[in-house]
């Protein structure tokens, strides 16, 4: 039986050799977790690291935690999975596995063609309300940092680590804790899983809209496209993400029973990357310790409202996101090396439902989320083309004014910026906090309010504006049988690997209701 181990060591000690010294009979070995811990650095203590580490002896071997799928037949009827993001490539790969064909419906291109699509908008203003950076194979997980990171607790997590790996993630991703793959390997993967469903008898179709949900008595019988075709099947997952908002509107329509949710919104705020690395690590900034990472919190004691940092990309990009012609929205991302000259992370304060929203309209949320993305349009418009994504330096914003003598300002974003009051765009408790919370951050991060420091914004689409319930044992919604409300858009994920294990469970819960199959 392999052996487990946790050591810290400075870090820059070469863990092989200490391995040699400390573990002599080794033959191999492989880091399962590893933790830089650089508080104090910037005075100067060493940076260290905490590993945990399996050694293999002689005539052992790792353990590779697999299982094994029987081939249980298809269905009566192919489901229908709505959203080729994580949860809905995730439920179709598990039913896959077990061999159980189904429908998978996208809306946007292929990943490579939606590419095309998305550059000419950073690049052109050319917007494509169906393929853009929220809409298409891969759905908003693949223009994110590419962070597997998640707090839930599900034995379907290996199984989404060793499924990124079979289509092409780093080994280490099955057995690391928190792997990061970057968008740029995301991108890949996606395409292998999407050619392997094909393989298995999976129909995908791209550029294919869901514009209705077929109803009989408060039942699920199947969708209507955008074409006029209808499909027929007693189940549908419902993974379209948390931007399609005509589903919302439509879901609402046929009183599919939700509710709404908190949220919360703000800005991208950008610093270089050398700023941000030199705050944390200090002299031993751009030595072997990779780009900087940061978390902030803060609570206001008499609101009690919390304004945290949210998605850190250290050595990445802000994107322009929107989904509308008329709104702009920002999102974070980084490539798997993490080398871009910025780092970003969203700073967003949070929304409550019914105190910063109406609790009348159930999608009260939803239109308080596009009414700030409209004002950062109308802005971008007045003063640019458009395109441009509303900014202004951090000490601008601190001292409520532009300055009208400062320099081009530089920036990772592809879509460009153009200078704007933020505090004319975001509500005026969301600035408030924001003010209050970046003295705060300060205190604890010395250097991070700074002139070279460059807020974007608006961040809005932070998670889903609602909830779409469900049975907690079944999965299915609690007024309509046969709809199955999936991953981050139905209120019940919150990333990437979230997301897909939310589809694995979707997954499994129609093997047993069709098949009577439980593992």
């Amino acid at each position: 039986m392999t052996k487990k181990v946790q050591f810290t060591v400075d870090y820059n000690v070469d863990v092989e050799q200490y391995l040699e010294e400390h573990f002599p009979g080794t033959v191999d070995f492989r880091i399962l977790n590893q933790a830089l811990d650089a508080r104090g650095a910037n005075r100067g203590k060493v940076p260290r690291y905490t590993y945990n580490i399996e050694l293999l002896s002689p005539g052992e071997q790792f353990e590779a935690v697999r299982e094994n799928f029987k081939d249980l037949g298809a269905f009566s009827e192919k489901p229908i999975i709505i959203g080729a993001g994580p949860g809905g490539l995730f439920c179709a790969l598990r039913l896959a596995d077990y061999g159980v064909p189904s429908i998978v419906i996208e809306r946007g291109d292929r990943a490579h063609a939606r590419m095309i699509h998305i550059a000419k908008f950073w690049r052109y203003g050319e917007f494509d309300p169906e393929n853009n950076v929220c809409y298409g194979e891969g759905g908003a997980g693949l223009f994110s940092d590419g962070k597997l990171i998640t707090r839930i607790k599900s034995p379907y997590v290996q199984y989404v680590m060793n499924r990124f790996v079979d289509f092409g993630a780093p080994k280490e991703t099955a057995y690391i804790s928190n792997p990061h793959l970057g968008s740029n390997k995301i991108r890949g993967l996606i395409n292998q899983m999407t050619d392997y469903l094909r393989g298995r008898g999976t129909e995908v179709r791209y550029n294919t809209r869901v514009d209705r949900l077929l109803v009989e008595n408060q039942k699920i019988v199947g969708v209507q496209l955008n074409n006029g075709e209808k499909l027929f099947s007693k189940y549908v997952v419902l993974a379209t993400g948390h931007s399609a908002k005509e589903m919302y509107y439509h879901l609402h329509e046929l009183k599919v029973e939700m509710k709404q949710k908190d949220f919360a919104v703000g800005v991208r705020i950008e610093h270089p990357r050398e700023l941000i690395d030199s705050i944390q690590y200090g002299k031993f900034a751009g030595l072997e310790l990779g780009a900087a990472r940061y978390r902030l919190s803060y609570e206001d004691a008499q609101t009690k409202k919390g304004t945290y940092s949210f998605c850190m990309c250290p050595g990445g990009y802000v994107l322009s996101s929107g989904t509308e012609a008329d709104g702009i929205v920002v999102n974070g991302m980084s490539n798997y090396a993490r080398n871009s000259r910025w780092s970003n992370a969203a700073l967003v304060v949070s929304v409550k439902a019914g105190q910063d929203f109406s609790s009348d309209n159930l999608l009260a949320g939803m239109e308080f989320q596009h009414g700030i993305e409209k004002k950062a349009y109308e802005a971008s418009v007045q003063n640019a083309s458009g395109r441009e994504l509303p900014a202004q330096t951090l000490k601008e914003f601190m001292e409520n004014k532009l300055n009208p003598n400062l320099d081009k300002i530089k920036t990772s974003t592809p879509s460009g910026i153009v200078r704007t009051s933020l505090r004319e765009i975001l509500p005026s408790f969301v600035t408030l906090h924001l003010s209050n919370a970046l003295l705060k951050f300060d205190e604890s991060l010395k250097g991070f309010v700074s002139d070279k420091a460059l807020l974007i914004a608006p961040e809005t689409r932070t998670s889903a504006p609602i909830t779409i319930l469900r049975d907690k044992e079944t999965m299915e919604s609690t007024s309509h049988q046969g709809l199955f409300p999936c991953g981050e858009g139905a209120g019940h994920a919150g990333g990437i690997t979230s997301a897909a294990v939310d589809g694995v469970k979707i997954a499994m819960s129609l093997l047993k209701k069709e098949k009577g199959f439980e593992p």
